[in-house]
């Protein structure tokens, strides 16, 4: 038997919700916003926006549908299924933050504030999600599938990420290791590695990318390509600053080996959720075999 499909309903605190659970209550969260001269109106404004959105999404989910929802903080413990379609409903780094969970289900981007954010990853308004869903159920909506980035250890440790995966010190201070990238070997000492997609180009990697005038041609979004720049490396008698920047193919690699007591890997910003490394261990990051589907 076939199972109905499934609306997962993705979604994150507002930045109202995490003030008032900071400060107790509205009125203390709207003192300290007042007294560095911010108004608790603006936040509660995107609050209700946010709140507005989900409920026309709620809404628009076809009553034949199940249904979920998930907080983001909770993603790491839901279990998605084959048969589920994801709509998230925020920024663009809501998308990015699903994806690395994900094992090909479509996934749906709403944008609760219309030209406030980029919309790269959420083009959807919320009234528009009825059309949407009713496209993917007939399976005529186009599907865009974003290329991914994968890291793995020697001991078996791996994780995914949608736009980039940085490798570095757990506590900023200077990385050391040896870079293989293809033919060329370095050891470094720097402030760590950036790995990333043709999604993760128009982030954290392109400010790297602009930063040193590179002259890297950058993956575009569903490329089978990465791209990878290493930070602020140091030159000294037994490190080396030449091999700084590159392009990862669809069947190559980039392998880091741990020369500090230990180096963290995490994907998409999300520090809590990181691979550990250890001295003589290897890294090696490369394209991951998984996509985003993004529908269109």
């Amino acid at each position: 038997m076939t199972l109905r499909p499934r609306a997962v309903v993705v979604h994150r605190r507002s930045e109202y919700e995490e003030l008032v659970a900071r400060h107790a209550t509205r009125d203390q969260a709207a003192f300290f916003l007042r007294t560095r001269e911010r108004d608790i109106a603006e936040v509660e404004q995107r609050h209700e926006a946010l709140a507005r959105a989900r409920a026309v999404v709620s809404a628009a989910i076809p009553l034949h549908w199940r249904r979920a929802e998930v907080e983001r903080s909770e993603l790491d413990r839901f279990v998605f299924g084959p048969e589920d379609v994801v709509v998230a409903v925020g920024q663009d780094g809501l998308v990015a933050n699903v994806a690395k969970y994900l094992s090909g289900q479509p996934v749906v981007g709403v944008d609760p504030e219309r030209g406030r954010n980029p919309g790269v990853l959420v083009p959807h308004a919320p009234q528009q999600v009825v059309d949407v869903l009713a496209g993917v159920e007939r399976a005529d909506r186009p599907v865009q599938e974003r290329t991914m980035v994968r890291a793995r250890t020697d001991d078996g440790q791996e994780l995914s990420a949608l736009n980039e995966v940085f490798v570095g010190d757990p506590g900023h201070q200077s990385a050391r290791y040896v870079l293989h990238a293809g033919e060329q070997v370095e050891r470094h000492s720097s402030s760590g590695i950036l790995v990333g997609t043709g999604t993760g180009a128009t982030g954290w990697l392109r400010s790297a990318w602009e930063e040193r005038r590179s002259g890297l041609v950058m993956p575009g979004p569903t490329d089978p390509g990465l791209c990878w720049f290493v930070r602020e490396a140091w030159p000294s008698p037994a490190t080396g600053t030449e091999v700084t920047e590159g392009l990862v193919g669809a069947d190559g690699s980039l392998v880091v080996t741990v020369e500090s007591d230990a180096l963290v890997c995490f994907g998409d910003g999300i520090e809590a959720d990181a691979l550990s490394v250890s001295f003589g261990q290897r890294l090696t990051v490369g394209l991951a075999p998984r996509r985003l589907r993004l529908v269109g």
